[in-house]
């Protein structure tokens, strides 16, 4: 039996270790270790409400506008508030970029460097690259001189003696085996979606005010003021500004990252057995329609044990299914709950640090372990899909068949809808919801002028915060899965407040009752050929899109400076 860590996981946010023991080939046991504390919890105790928002968008520099949404949700529900229509799909557009910009990268620049050998791609046949391209798609920029130029630029990368952005990848290794054309294809691809998803981020800042960390939002709606008389506005020149960005986005969407996954999946057909995990899936409906979040145009809901047929609806905002499932479980994380050490709800949730060192059997990770009504959860874009298609959501049912069509073409065979509980399922199930997302922008573009055209200019609605008690919870189906936030507000001042992020309900520890978590879950019997360069371990984990920086945080009790800043 062989010990493996890697600390740090790279190409995700944060400080993640994951710990395994392999033998004969395979893992046999796991831990996933989150390496720092998070803390804005205490930092957010005896605040204004309305400025939660700002502080929990700092909770990350990538996953910024889903903490920021999700925190208004929660105080907007705490208040039983209604929402203008216009703010809700300014609100809806936003989250859609954003969703389509980190789908986008998190296929080419993240974890597609497991699959696409680059140095491979110096060997391809450009002519016979761009006929494989064009065999998959319409796309238009597969073309001999694109790809060729692309060659050449990596070439020239190699005769440096230095590899940029391609640096320490695991070239050559023997699970690396896609021939150079499609390696040389998805090299093209990767500089391309370096432009695309400055399309969707442009979305992102004309509605946001900037981006990373949004400016626009208020408990209550948005602080885009909508005047077609005022130049300083929300303007039709903007917002048509916006739908050429939309625009660029769907030719790479729907004729790039579809059939680039479905061909690199069915390439690696056999890891459609490995990293299923935990199949219990949870999602949550999105992008609200009315004022109540009442009626959604993405649906969700909870699937166990992997079985469509048992998909049950999570309805809204108000809905108690959801409320009353989610717990926190600290036995194996670095937390004590006063009281007892058993799970607890969020509304009831401690954040007390108590740091042991890593212990298999004991404590070894700053990550709490979620659980849904005492059951481990996957969350993420499989179990959105899932849940959707479970649904019968058309777009989703659509844009599936198509990429398991495009795989099954290229694989031979055919791959079924079972194939998806893997770790090829998630990364597939990434494109399918990015090409559901642009479709969801286009909507809420329309839906947005069309309000306009009726003289609806509202976007915002005064909160107004009563004596004593009260409490909400907002959620969002973030890029990485169901994100909620509690809070608990007294007499006009945050008491508590709790944090359930997507790598969270991925990255946590065994729970009260032993069972791990679906990183640590997803990794049994997975094949490790050398445990010296263990690239598969990296592709079940980076299949997930770990962002730590949202489960986790550091902090320096003694308030020492970090950095200093000087003008000249």
């Amino acid at each position: 039996m062989t010990r493996i860590t890697i600390d740090p996981i790279t190409r995700i946010e944060g400080h993640l270790r994951i710990d395994c023991e392999v033998e004969n080939g395979k893992v046999t046991n796991a831990w996933a270790s989150g390496q720092m504390w998070r803390g804005i919890e205490l930092i957010l105790q005896g605040r204004d409400p309305r400025d939660a928002w700002i502080f929990t968008q700092r909770i990350c520099g990538v996953c910024t506008t889903v903490h920021a949404i999700t925190s208004v949700r929660a105080v907007e529900n705490a208040l039983d508030l209604e929402v203008p229509l216009n703010a809700q799909y300014i609100r809806n557009m936003i989250m859609a970029a954003h969703g389509v910009h980190d789908h986008i990268v998190h296929f080419y620049h993240l974890t597609g460097l497991d699959w696409v050998d680059i140095v491979s791609a110096l060997k391809a046949d450009p002519v016979a690259t761009a006929k494989l391209g064009a065999s998959l798609s319409d796309y238009p920029h597969n073309g001999v001189p694109e790809i060729r130029k692309v060659q050449e630029k990596l070439a020239a990368f190699v005769n440096t003696g230095q590899l940029g952005v391609f640096a320490s990848g695991y070239w050559g290794h023997p699970a690396m085996r896609l021939p150079p054309e499609v390696n040389l294809l998805a090299a093209a691809h990767y500089l391309q979606a370096l432009e695309y998803q400055r399309a969707a981020n442009k979305i992102v800042t004309i509605l946001g005010s900037k981006t990373p960390h949004i400016q626009n939002l208020a408990v209550g709606g948005v602080a885009n003021p909508i005047n077609p008389e005022s130049q300083s506005t929300l303007t039709l020149e903007r917002l048509f500004a916006i739908k050429a960005e939309i625009d660029k986005l769907g030719e790479f969407v729907n004729e790039a990252l579809i059939p680039d996954v479905g061909a690199v999946g069915a390439l690696y057909a056999e890891w459609a057995q490995y990293g299923a995990g935990v199949t219990n899936y949870l999602s949550v409906p999105d992008m609200p329609l009315d004022t109540k979040g009442t009626q959604f145009e993405l649906p969700g809901g909870y699937i166990d044990g992997g079985d469509v047929a048992t998909f049950k609806e999570i309805s809204g905002y108000q809905d108690q299914y959801f409320r009353d499932g989610v717990k926190e479980s600290v036995k194996h994380a670095w937390y004590e709950y006063q009281g007892g050490d058993r799970a607890l709800h969020p509304y009831d949730g401690q954040t007390n640090p108590k740091y042991t060192d890593f212990q298999d059997e004991g404590k070894y990770s700053w990550v709490k372990a979620p659980t849904f009504y005492d059951k481990r959860a996957q969350v993420g874009p499989l179990a959105n899909v899932l849940a959707m298609y479970a649904a019968g959501h058309e777009p989703t049912k659509r844009h599936l068949t198509r990429l398991l069509s495009i795989a099954s073409t290229v694989a031979g065979s055919e791959i079924p809808l079972a194939a998806l509980h893997s770790t090829l399922g998630r990364v597939a199930a990434r494109a399918v919801r990015a090409a559901v997302l642009y479709e969801s922008l286009q909507n809420q573009w329309q839906l947005l002028m069309d309000n306009i055209a009726n003289r609806d200019f509202d976007t915002f609605n005064r909160p107004v915060f009563p004596k004593g008690e009260v409490r909400g919870f907002g959620f969002h189906e973030a890029p990485r899965g169901t994100l909620s936030h509690w809070t608990v507000i007294n007499n006009g001042k945050i008491a508590n407040y709790q944090a359930v992020v997507p790598t969270t309900w991925n990255a946590g520890p065994r729970d009260d009752d032993e069972q791990l978590g679906p990183y640590e879950a997803s990794l049994l019997d997975n094949p490790v050929a050398d445990a010296e360069l263990p690239l598969e371990v990296l592709r079940t984990v980076h299949s997930f899109d770990p962002c730590l920086a949202c489960a986790i945080h550091m902090v320096d009790t003694k308030n020492r400076p970090i950095v200093r800043v000087k003008a000249a």
